[in-house]
């Protein structure tokens, strides 16, 4: 079960990643929700750069998940993957509730694209995300 898990929250995390390759690479899918809004500008503008290094962070998480469940051998101590894991769902866990301004499940944001979808899309994975990975380091 932990395994299929695991598994599981590698796949999203990667499916996350090349969905910000996307973006770097000048695709427009989705973009326009992505980043929260105020007065109908955006808060902030990412460059290709910045797009690109959220994308190999999210490859870096992939590795990190994999590695706990076991699957890149004896490379690095078996620690090095838990401690990982751990910061993986502390780190989605701070990203659903938010910073109780602009984003997260306790947010003060007026109506948006990018609220809509925070609500019921971005939080809400978020959430899922830190809680499988929280299951995923504890777990053996």
């Amino acid at each position: 079960m932990i395994k299929a898990l695991g598994l599981l929250l590698a796949a999203v995390l990667a499916g996350i990643a090349l969905l910000h390759f996307y973006w770097a690479a000048g695709g427009g899918f989705g973009g326009g929700s992505a980043v929260p809004t105020v007065g109908g500008k955006r808060t902030f503008e990412p460059s290709t750069f910045a797009t690109v290094m959220v994308g190999l962070a999210f490859v870096l998480a992939v590795l990190v998940v994999l590695g706990r469940m076991g699957y890149l051998g004896q490379f690095l101590p078996a620690w090095v993957f838990r401690v990982g894991a751990l910061g993986i769902g502390l780190i989605f866990l701070a990203r659903a509730i938010g910073d109780f301004r602009m984003v997260g499940f306790f947010k003060q944001a007026s109506p948006s694209s990018f609220a809509f979808w925070d609500n019921w899309v971005y939080s809400p994975l978020c959430l899922g995300i830190a809680i499988v990975a929280l299951v995923v380091a504890i777990r053996d």
